[in-house]
């Protein structure tokens, strides 16, 4: 039995038919809900502190989308048998534990020295980690073998969160670690799917096609690696910062080799190429601000990274994986449109507020407003199709 047909003898509630469908629309909501709750609280004085945002942005929101990506997209490259049904659902159940354990932590000064938090939280992305080193050396996928090595450094960097944030109130290296991780499998999986996507829709229009994966990819991605390594460690190294530079302007070029300029009639297609674009800031950006120190502050070229790239590009790939894998045409309509616009507004707005202090506090309720506002567009335009069997189960 394929995968495909092992979806299809799913009898049991569709949510839990493939992996996408619980962890893309429920991340969805829960980014959609955080990035208010947190602002409330950064302007009243709230519980819902600086270190909550970015562990429920990097590892919560942002770790369950890689789950549902991968849940879906491993077993296409194994060609082993999905995860579906109840040990989905136990997974997914795993990554609802570790939301509530982090809120009531955040509530609740007195558990911020607990253990249980770190385990229920924790739990979950070890879990991924496990599924998908099984799934990748049963099935002698040792293509992936990095990515799965990238889940399990994901994993540790959360669990680190914990431990540093616990011992000093901030978790700099965690944060930068698993913020590395997510960046290098932008660049790993966004460098297959982008140009992949946009040939088939060329193919099909008789467009220009993108350059050919070769030597100039690899070398990007080591570049990268590189780079993503040392600023990790050590973020305000001239080293560092000349590896990141070197890694944006890298990744900019692979980007145009792929001719998104001929995609402008599709934006399921174009709205990949953007967040490969604000990857390719994000770094550059990054490296400036420790090439050039009091130039470009280093936190403008985080929020490239994390409003941009990873705002973006998830969300380019939770609306045409859930269009896909529902049974719906690849085409965007307003629905998605609206969504990419609004989620890109976030992050120029946010990316801005860096740049200009004395606006700071209106445009970084502008960015949240903008944030929310894209994911609950997609929560509420997606559902349907999520919770709902394919049209041809019907």
């Amino acid at each position: 039995m394929n995968t495909a047909a092992a979806i299809r003898a799913h009898r049991g509630p569709a949510i839990f038919s493939i992996g996408l469908r619980p962890f893309y629309l429920f991340s969805a909501l829960w980014s959609a809900i955080a990035a208010p709750l947190w602002l409330y609280a950064f302007l009243s004085g709230g519980p819902v502190g600086l270190s909550w945002h970015v562990h429920e942005m990097l590892f919560g929101y942002t770790g369950g989308i890689v789950v549902g990506f991968l849940l879906t997209a491993v077993p296409n490259w194994t060609g082993r048998l999905p995860v579906v049904g109840t040990p989905l659902a136990l997974l997914f159940g795993l990554w609802l534990a570790g939301r509530g354990a982090m809120l009531a932590m955040a509530l609740d000064a007195n558990l911020a020295a607990a253990i249980w938090p770190l385990m229920v939280d924790g739990l979950f992305l070890f879990a991924m980690a496990f599924v998908v080193w099984r799934e990748v050396l049963t099935g002698r996928n040792w293509r992936n073998v990095p990515v799965a090595l990238m889940v399990t450094i994901f994993a540790l960097a959360n669990a680190g969160f914990h431990l540093e944030s616990g011992a000093g109130g901030v978790a700099n290296l965690s944060t930068r670690l698993g913020l590395a991780v997510v960046a290098m499998l932008i660049a790993v999986i966004g460098g297959r799917v982008t140009p992949s996507f946009t040939r088939n829709w060329q193919i099909r229009r008789g467009g220009p096609l993108p350059a050919v994966v070769g030597r100039f990819d690899a070398v990007t991605l080591a570049v990268t690696a590189v780079g993503l390594i040392a600023w990790g460690i050590a973020p305000a190294h001239p080293l560092a910062g000349a590896l990141m530079l070197s890694a944006g302007g890298l990744n900019l070029l692979r980007l145009i080799r792929w001719r998104g300029d001929a995609t402008a009639a599709e934006p399921l297609v174009w709205i990949l190429h953007l967040g490969y674009l604000w990857l390719a800031a994000g770094l550059f950006l990054t490296g400036l601000s420790a090439a050039a120190p009091g130039l470009v502050p280093p936190t403008v070229g985080v929020h490239a990274l994390t409003a941009g790239a990873i705002g973006v590009m998830t969300l380019a790939i939770m609306t045409r994986a859930s269009r896909g894998h529902t049974g719906r045409p690849l085409n965007a309509g307003k629905v998605e449109v609206l969504i990419y616009v609004l989620v890109n507004a976030a992050a120029l707005t946010r990316v801005v507020g860096g740049l200009i202090p004395d606006i700071y506090q209106p445009l970084l309720i502008a960015s949240a407003t903008l944030w929310s506002a894209a994911f609950l567009t997609f929560a509420i335009g997606y559902a349907p199709m999520l919770l709902l069997p394919r049209p041809d189960r019907r």
